[in-house]
């Protein structure tokens, strides 16, 4: 993914600082179990299409789903990556409470960037980089997410997309929200074919996840997450809130981010992407992202923590 705004400004997505309720943990989310996941991940080695690492992690991660949801759907395909290469891909489909017919979907990718290109020596541009945050954490979080529901139903369908391809895309480059970019491949390989929905079971809306476990990472409001999935946003953001982590996720306008979630809401489920935007020490991302650096000890399980108790809270307080 790409960030082209960092600004930090009061942002304005409906909901208000007064008058804030708390709340507790629904469910009963482990950061250590979510932080044993990333560690998982990361033992497989980068996780980038067409590796044996990659194709082991996605086999983990259909088994572990095998184990706790209704249901698993494993897409394959290949799809043409910015330079030509052509890249074989497989997205996972957990589903939990089949029957209803309100669903919401949660999203990660667990792929992993090939080149380190943001590193300051250009010698280890072509190196793989670990990916424990930018692919781990957000997968960790979901399958952490997964494993409670599978011990309690939510009342509403749940609906768990792992994508890949996500990072294989070129270096700085101009981007749009409308254009493609040889970004985000799987994702958009999977909205040609949206199973297991169709235009008339399209879930209610979404939430991203996406680089959710650094140090000291705070959540500003996406740009167009505010813009365009306004309805998700407040509720994450609001239960963030409720549960008293108003120290990691902001109620100001972060950066305009390149990600899954466009992909999604312009196929029709508008989707929130909770992602470290607005990074204090580079005003962007992390400044672990495309490095080296991204790697298990730039892991925070406090972090790991607050954001998947804030949404299997969004989860279990949604309503049919």
């Amino acid at each position: 993914m790409l960030a082209v705004l960092a600004a930090c400004s009061p942002g304005s997505a409906n909901d208000s600082r007064q008058g804030v309720s708390r709340s507790v943990p629904m469910g009963e989310f482990s950061a250590d179990s979510a932080y044993s996941y990333v560690a998982r991940q990361v033992a497989f080695g980068p996780r980038v299409p067409g590796t044996a690492s990659h194709d082991s992690c996605a086999t983990w991660i259909e088994t572990r789903m095998r184990a706790w949801a209704d249901s698993v759907i494993v897409q394959k395909g290949t799809v043409a990556a910015f330079d030509g290469t052509v890249l074989p891909i497989t997205n996972i489909i957990a589903g939990f409470n089949l029957p209803q017919t309100k669903r919401i979907l949660l999203v990660a990718h667990y792929d992993t960037r090939p080149w380190a290109d943001r590193e300051s020596d250009p010698e280890l541009h072509n190196t793989p980089i670990p990916g424990a945050n930018d692919g781990g954490s957000g997968t960790a979080v979901l399958m952490e997410i997964a494993r409670n529901l599978a011990r309690k139903a939510p009342t509403v369908g749940v609906d768990i997309l792992f994508v890949d391809a996500e990072d294989y895309g070129p270096g700085e480059t101009s981007i749009s929200d409308t254009g493609f970019d040889g970004w985000c491949l799987g994702s958009r390989y999977w909205t040609q074919n949206m199973i297991p929905y169709g235009n008339h079971n399209l879930p209610a809306y979404g939430i991203l996840l996406d680089m959710v476990g650094g140090r000291d990472a705070v959540f500003h409001y996406e740009y167009f997450s505010q813009r365009d999935a306004v309805t998700p946003t407040v509720k994450v953001w609001s239960e963030a809130m409720q549960l008293g982590y108003e120290n990691i996720f902001c109620r100001q306008v972060g950066g305009a981010v390149n990600d899954d979630h466009l992909v999604i809401t312009a196929a029709g489920i508008p989707t929130t992407d909770i992602i470290e935007s607005n990074s204090k020490s580079t005003g962007s991302f992390p400044d672990t992202w495309h490095t080296l650096d991204d790697n298990l000890e730039n892991i925070d399980p406090d972090v790991l923590d607050a954001v998947g108790k804030t949404v299997l809270n969004v989860v279990y307080k949604e309503r049919p």
